[in-house]
């Protein structure tokens, strides 16, 4: 019977106080036959038997009372329950939102096999801490003088022409040496990876799942037939899973890395990726060990070629940038305090309407409901709007999914964007509860307190001092929470501001431009390149609403490395690693058609031909590095293997992106390199100026674009097709998405903010009603009356601008790398937030202060 009655515990309290002596009674006269050794193990399954299904029927007959009662008691205030459902679904569709984003960036495993074993490793510069990727040569030592790694492959990502399939397509693919597929640990889903001995020939490709869908429209039979990759045959081995990306989402292909023995004479020809596994039981903390061991062992060896060359090895979700990084954990910062808001609100709405419904909850104690009838009641209410309100949330955070695109970083092997999985909706059911029963239990835990008697007695007197202190510091803590989001925001305005107004050296207003690479071998020859270059360039030049046309290496930002080294003659001994410079082979007329001025001297020619001497123009901040104080006109230096004359000097350009440092600039005639050299650097993307009036031909010059490059060469392809603006626009997209989200934020901070002050200030002025109207009796005028609620609402705000300020610093503070040199005590920015907290504290305390000055003193004292 002890038993029994612990049990009993199962139902709820009004219904145990009840009828718990009746139940006891029935249980004793059904189980007192029961004897024998398994009498009490008889008496557990009964007692477990009975109670259990009972109470699980009581509390659902409860449950269905208190929703019915809710849906009736919602219904008759439509404008607090919707309130409390669009206040929920802002704080919960948030959250889901940003929390799915970090989710996918930070935390979701990557798809391959034990991927947290998997590491990237790279050259690593020992004393100025930079990093590259590896010569074939490092490579192979690497591979053979380690014991910590089960497998190691390396890779190259390169774009070729696929000839053919429908009409000629540039692809993203990925030249792998046979090693790297299978030590990612994903199999195919149609045939197999390559084999060494494959590798060692050569012309095999694993498609990806898209390439199969879209080329080959999902033929199963596409195993062993031959496309034409750069003018080369390929055999299809292999299509892989759609879930298989990598080393990113836009490889759309796989093909076979060929190291020949010339591969491995130039230490210092670094352009391998490479991948390796960990040993089972092998920690990374031994492996860079081994790695830096290795190194040192190379570096004595290689004296000249491996000189402060060390290993880093990173993790593959390592790899994410800084800045990157920041974005993500800036938004789930500024969704934290859309969150806190949100339950602040929701805390202080179920308070002034538990103060509103106390005669309500009065009159029912008075009747007979208990103090846990009433609690659950109100419990009922407050998490049944949670989760109206989360399920409204969740569906804008699975349609605003998509916008968050431009937020996942492009280097991560995954989507491009994050879908709601288990766990994600898991964390919105948390966020549910942590809204609705967190937050709306303290009220009504609250309200269940009322003393019956005293709640009777009570009218416009009682002030509801307990429940206004409480709700006056949940508008503190709106305030300030609002004050983070538009401190922050602000400095992060500003510095997207400053970057976008930031010179790029170049005008990038009223240009097209796409790509044409020329595959190899069909154009080995320098000669041969020149007439397609020439033929295009000569038609291109002649459609209407062209002002001029180029092709080059590549685009400022579009092609952000291409290094060499620049040295004066007999100097090269003296690299200290500060000679760095970004090569580009151009036509004549880039500089015109990029908008890039020339200071001094002449563009390249067509005539700077192989058989004349080698030329170049440089940019300003080269001729100033290697001839400071002198004309750098007709000067002598040594890039790419050759020494050059300068014939020009051009303005600098960044083209590593608006926000990163560029190294100076050298430009070489597109015909002044031998044949099967450097190619590479072969250009191919070409820019086509526009006049001004002609950006709305811009669509319609594509396609004449289209046909006079299919005219010099029916099987080249048009790809890259965009403006210099959008590569412009590119480089802020993902920080101006932010903004846009955080800007929504901080709007629906100060909206919640405002909505908090005004209900305080509301309920206080009705509360006070006997006090204001006693005021004006003994001659208070109507301005202080007014004065005197500002003056309430204003401190309010007052304190939590200053804490809200005080948080801020310290968040920007600690992303100051997204700040791009604002710092983050920004005296503009904090001012305007301030100004923005306080006006939208006056303009929630307006309506209540002047229902205060229209107070009656007559009605007033009449009210009781």
């Amino acid at each position: 019977m002890r038993f029994y009655r612990s049990l009993l515990r199962l139902y709820p309290a009004a219904f145990r106080t009840e009828y718990r002596e009746e139940l006891c009674y029935a249980f004793g006269e059904r189980t007192s036959g029961l004897r024998g050794p398994l009498a009490s193990l008889k008496i557990i399954l009964a007692a477990l038997a009975d109670v259990v299904p009972n109470a699980v029927a009581v509390h659902w007959d409860l449950l269905r009372q208190d929703l019915v009662y809710a849906a009736r008691s919602l219904g008759r205030t439509p404008g607090f329950a919707l309130t409390a459902v669009l206040v929920v679904a802002l704080g919960v569709g948030a959250n889901t939102a940003v929390f799915s984003l970090a989710d996918f960036v930070f935390l979701r495993p990557l798809p391959y096999r034990d991927a947290d074993r998997l590491l990237k490793l790279w050259e690593r510069d020992t004393t100025q801490g930079g990093y590259n990727e590896v010569s074939p040569a490092n490579y192979r030592d690497w591979k053979a003088m380690t014991t910590s790694f089960s497998g190691m492959g390396a890779y190259w990502p390169r774009a070729e022409n696929l000839v053919g399939t429908e009409e000629p397509r540039r692809l993203e693919t990925v030249h792998a040496t046979p090693e790297l597929l299978p030590l990612l640990g994903v199999a195919p889903l149609l045939g197999r990876h390559f084999t060494a001995a494959e590798a060692a020939r050569g012309q095999f490709v694993v498609l990806s799942h898209a390439l199969w869908k879209s080329q080959f429209g999902g033929d199963l039979g596409v195993i062993g037939t031959s496309v034409q990759l750069d003018g080369v045959p390929h055999t299809v081995i292999g299509v892989m899973p759609p879930t298989f990306q990598f080393p990113s989402r836009s490889t759309e292909a796989w093909t076979s890395l060929v190291l020949r023995e010339d591969d491995y004479k130039d230490r210092t020809d670094t352009y391998l990726s490479v991948v390796a596994r960990l040993r089972p039981g092998v920690s990374i903390e031994r492996a860079r060990q081994e790695m830096a061991v290795v190194s040192s062992r190379l570096e004595q060896q290689y004296p000249k070629e491996n000189q402060r060359i060390g290993v880093l090895a990173l993790r593959l979700r390592e790899e994410l940038t800084e800045r990157g990084r920041l974005l993500v954990l800036a938004l789930c910062g500024a969704a934290l305090c859309i969150l806190l808001l949100a339950c602040a609100n929701l805390a202080s709405l179920f308070l002034a309407r538990g103060a509103h419904r106390a005669r309500e909850l009065a009159v029912r104690a008075a009747l007979g409901a208990g103090r846990e009838r009433l609690v659950r009641q109100l419990v009922t209410e407050s998490v049944g709007i949670a989760f109206v309100g989360g399920i409204v949330g969740v569906a804008a955070a699975a349609a605003g999914g998509p916008l968050l695109a431009r937020l996942v970083p492009s280097t991560l092997p995954i989507a491009d964007h994050a879908a709601l999985d288990l766990r994600v909706l898991g964390l919105a059911l948390a966020f549910v509860l942590l809204t609705g029963l967190a937050f709306g239990l303290a009220p009504a835990l609250h309200a269940g307190r009322s003393s019956a008697l005293d709640a009777l007695r009570s009218g416009a007197r009682t002030a509801g001092g307990r429940t206004q202190r409480l709700r006056a510091a949940l508008v503190v803590v709106e305030v300030a929470a609002s004050a983070v989001l538009l401190v922050t925001s602000g400095l992060l305005i500003r510095a997207v501001w400053r970057i976008q107004t930031t010179d790029p050296g170049f005008v990038a207003e009223d240009v097209l431009t796409l790509q044409t690479a020329l595959p190899l071998p069909k154009y080995d020859k320098t000669a041969r390149r020149a007439q397609f270059y020439d033929r295009v360039l000569e038609e291109v030049r002649a459609l209407p609403g062209v002002r001029d046309a180029a092709y080059a290496t590549g685009l400022p930002m579009a092609m952000r490395g291409g290094i060499w080294g620049a040295f004066l003659p007999g100097r090269e001994a003296l690299d200290d690693g500060s000679n760095g410079v970004s090569l580009r082979y151009v036509t004549p007329h880039f500089f015109a058609t990029l908008g890039i001025p020339l200071r001094r001297g002449r563009d390249v020619a067509v005539t700077d031909r192989n058989d004349q001497p080698l030329v170049a123009v440089v940019s300003e901040s080269l001729a100033k590095r290697l001839w400071p104080n002198e004309d750098p006109l007709g000067k002598r230096f040594k890039i790419a293997f050759k020494e050059r004359t300068v014939v020009g000097v051009a303005g600098d350009v960044r083209v590593r992106g608006l926000e990163r440092p560029s190294e100076p600039q050298v430009y070489l005639p597109y015909q002044q390199v031998e044949d099967g050299s450097i190619t590479s650097y072969t250009p191919k993307d070409l820019a086509v100026r526009t006049t001004p009036s002609g950006n709305h031909h811009a669509g319609n010059l594509l396609p004449r674009i289209r046909q006079i490059v299919q005219s010099a060469d029916p099987e080249q392809p048009i790809s890259n097709v965009r403006t210099m603006s959008e590569i412009v626009a590119e480089e802020t997209a993902s920080r101006v998405t932010q903004l846009r989200l955080l800007g929504a934020f901080s709007g629906i901070a100060l909206l919640i903010a405002a909505l908090g002050i005004h209900g305080l200030l509301a309920f206080t002025v009705a509360k006070r009603s006997q006090e204001l109207g006693v005021r004006r009796a003994l001659g208070a005028q109507v301005g202080e009356i007014i004065g005197l609620v500002l003056r309430e609402g204003l401190v309010l705000a007052l304190i939590g601008t200053v804490i809200g300020v005080a948080v801020a610093y310290a968040a920007a503070r600690g992303m100051s790398a997204l700040l791009f040199g604002v710092r983050p005590a920004d005296p503009s920015t904090i001012a305007v937030a301030v100004v923005l907290c306080l006006a939208t504290a006056v303009a929630g305390c307006l309506r209540p202060a002047m229902s205060a000055a229209r107070v009656d003193p007559l009605e007033a004292l009449r009210a009781e």
